[in-house]
C-alpha cells in the first residue's frame, strides 16, 4: 500500500469579482495561517487584495515541529536547522511540501486555469517556499514573488537552475532595509544569485521597513500581478 495522500491544505479564498481566468497563491510566513495573511493584507489595504479575474488563494501550512522554536509545533512550510542563509536546507520537509502545493496548483488546472495563468509567492518563509516550488518543479508558472524572503547559500534552487535550459518565471522581490529577522543582504544576495542563473528578477528596496508588509509594497505587487496576469479578452466566434 502506498503512502496515504496528504490531506488537502486548508485555505482562505478571495473569489474574483468577474470571470475567473487566473489564480494567485499567497504563502504566509512561519507561524501564521492563510486566514492570518489575508487579514493582515486586508488591514494594510483597508480591503481584501481582490481582482476582477484573479482568484486569490491563501493556504495554511500544516503544523509541524520547528527546530528554531526548539521543536515546538508551528504552521511552517518546512523546517530549518536555523534562521540563517549559511546552513544546509531541510530538504526533506521542503520537498514534501512541494508535493502538497503541487496538488493545489493541479486543482486550479483542473478548474480550467492554464498553468501560465497561475502566480505563486509569499511573505518570508512563504516566499522561500514559492521559489523552491516554481524554480525546481513548476518552471511554466506565470511568475513568482518573494517579500522579505531569502534562499540559503547552497540552495537546491540554485543547483536546479545550473542545469536548466528553459525560460523561467519572472521574480518580483521586495525587502526592507531594517529587517532584523531576514537580513536585507540575504534577500539581495538571493536576487543576485537567481539573476546570474538566468532568472529575470526585480528587487525593490523599502527603506526603514522591518520584517513586515507595507502598503506601498502591496500596491506595487498588485501592479505587477496585473502585468503578469492581464484580463483576457473574451474570445468571440
Amino acid at each position: 500500500v502506498g503512502m496515504a495522500a496528504p490531506a488537502a491544505l486548508q485555505r482562505s479564498v478571495v473569489s474574483p469579482a468577474g470571470r475567473h481566468t487566473a489564480s494567485l497563491i499567497f504563502l504566509h510566513g512561519s507561524g501564521d495561517t492563510g486566514q492570518g495573511a489575508r487579514t493582515w493584507i486586508k488591514q494594510i489595504l483597508n480591503q481584501d487584495m481582490a481582482f476582477q479575474h484573479i482568484k486569490v488563494i491563501y493556504p495554511t501550512a500544516p503544523a509541524r515541529p520547528y527546530t528554531p522554536m526548539k521543536g515546538a509545533f508551528s504552521t511552517v512550510w518546512f523546517d530549518r536547522y536555523k534562521i540563517s542563509n549559511d546552513c544546509p536546507e531541510h530538504i526533506e520537509s521542503i520537498d514534501s511540501m512541494c508535493r502538497g502545493l503541487t496538488d493545489l496548483i493541479n486543482n486550479e488546472i483542473k478548474n480550467g486555469i492554464a498553468k501560465n495563468r497561475i502566480l505563486i509567492g509569499g511573505f518570508s518563509m512563504g516566499g522561500g517556499m514559492a521559489m523552491h516550488l516554481a524554480y525546481r518543479f513548476h518552471q511554466d508558472l506565470a511568475g513568482v514573488f518573494a517579500l522579505s524572503s531569502f534562499l540559503n547559500k547552497d540552495s537546491a534552487v540554485y543547483q536546479a537552475l545550473k542545469r536548466n535550459e528553459s525560460v523561467l518565471p519572472e521574480l518580483f522581490q521586495c525587502h526592507g532595509t531594517a529587517d532584523e529577522l531576514v537580513l536585507y543582504s540575504w534577500g539581495e544576495e538571493t536576487n543576485k544569485m537567481l539573476k546570474s542563473l538566468g532568472v529575470s528578477a526585480s528587487f525593490h528596496t523599502f527603506p526603514n521597513l522591518l520584517h513586515e508588509l507595507s502598503r506601498t509594497e502591496i500596491e506595487k505587487l498588485k501592479t505587477w500581478i496585473i502585468k503578469k496576469l492581464p484580463v483576457e479578452a473574451v474570445k468571440t466566434n
